[in-house]
């Protein structure tokens, strides 16, 4: 079996997680190869909805999220319109007074870190959603959040990282090559050996895979969700607009089925519905009962969509880690290999960061934040 030597990195993994370490990479002066079974954006980043938020987060993950929602201004201007990127803002709805509390005591917390975050009282409501129900005790606009088109995204980031960066998609990871103290030297693929003294685990819900190829433990669960898209219409939904309890879904642990509103336009005019999350490992069999909560929950915030026609749905699968906060940068367990993955339905969101301060640590930069709360480690501890 020939040895071939490409580049300084390896990335597996060609959704938008992957290409932004695999831009960012680029741009530090390295040479990077992007390995992927399937097609770019062909797993979790094409079953997306493109969500940048920073409406729903806190803690750490709040701070990765605002860094990103910089990053991704500066690449709005960078990469073509059609990545569809849209600082349209959020707004987070509250049915009565007790879920206002929520939103309340949630948003001051943001606020200390940075988030903007204007309360909407019931009756201006419908000055920001004309189209949405009646009878709604208030919510919150966050005008930080913004929207863009995954697949299109990732494929353009991986075009901007330019000659520097090469794809091998198509081809599957089968093991990971290491030295004789165990550092990593390259990848084990269908087609051959690759090598490179540096190895990014961008896989995704694989990513647990992968780890494991390499002797580690990283306990990635695939966490599946659904999507109703609309046919095409007028801008009806003008924001991302979701429940308040979409909050403690995003932060619950069970793996039950798990249901709250979020609706949201596009450029192209479809309205994408959600949201969905349960447990069930790979399994893409279509549920009944959760498509008729998603189209349950979207009519109970904006009745005009009864008369609109659901044209297709689609499943993807989210990459869950337990305490929900990826994986980032490298394994002190395998010289030479980095994580970049785990990010759970915030990967789209938090790619620009995470290449960033991927790329910073091939580099030898210091990262732009404190990333001990990412340590890919830290789990090995707890076992």
């Amino acid at each position: 079996m020939p040895t071939r030597h490409l580049s300084d990195v390896i990335v597996v993994g060609a959704g938008v997680v992957g290409a932004a370490c695999a831009y960012y990479a680029s741009r530090a002066g390295l040479t990077v190869t992007v390995i992927d079974r399937g097609p770019v954006a062909g797993g979790t980043t094409g079953s997306g909805e493109g969500n940048l938020l920073v409406s729903d987060k806190e803690g750490p993950e709040l701070e990765l999220a605002l860094f990103s929602t910089r990053l991704w201004r500066e690449l709005a201007d960078l990469l073509p319109s059609g990545i569809e990127y849209e600082p349209k803002g959020g707004l987070v709805v509250a049915s009565d007074e007790t879920g206002m509390r929520a939103l309340r005591d949630f948003a001051a917390g943001q606020e200390k870190a940075g988030v903007s975050a204007r309360e909407v009282p019931p009756e201006l409501l419908r000055d920001l959603e004309p189209h949405l129900a009646p009878g709604l005790a208030g919510g919150f606009h966050y005008p930080q959040d913004a929207q863009v088109m995954p697949a299109l995204a990732a494929a353009h980031l991986l075009r901007a990282g330019g000659d520097r960066v090469r794809r091998r998609l198509g081809e599957e990871v089968t093991g990971l090559l290491t030295g004789a103290s165990g550092e990593v030297r390259g990848v084990r693929t269908t087609d051959g050996e690759l090598h490179a003294p540096y190895v990014v685990n961008a896989a995704g819900t694989w990513g647990g895979e992968l780890a494991r190829l390499a002797g580690v433990e990283l306990p990635v669960l695939p966490r599946r969700g659904f999507v109703l898209v609309t046919e095409p219409l007028p801008r009806l939904v003008r924001h991302k607009v979701y429940a308040a309890d979409y909050v403690a879904d995003v932060a619950s642990g069970s793996a039950a089925l798990q249901t709250s509103a979020v609706v949201e336009g596009t450029p192209a005019g479809p309205v994408l519905i959600g949201a969905s999350r349960e447990r069930v490992g790979f399994d893409r069999t279509m549920s009944s009962e959760v498509l008729r909560r998603l189209a349950a929950g979207a009519t109970a915030l904006f009745p005009v969509l009864a008369a609109v026609r659901a044209l297709r749905t689609y499943a993807g699968f989210r990459p869950y880690l337990p305490d929900h906060l990826p994986a980032i940068g490298p394994d002190p367990r395998v010289p030479g290999l980095l994580h970049a993955c785990g990010h759970e339905g915030a990967g789209i969101g938090l790619a620009p960061a995470t290449g960033l301060i991927v790329a910073g640590c091939l580099t030898g930069d210091e990262p732009p934040l404190d990333i001990r709360p990412f340590r890919p480690e830290r789990f090995a501890s707890a076992s």
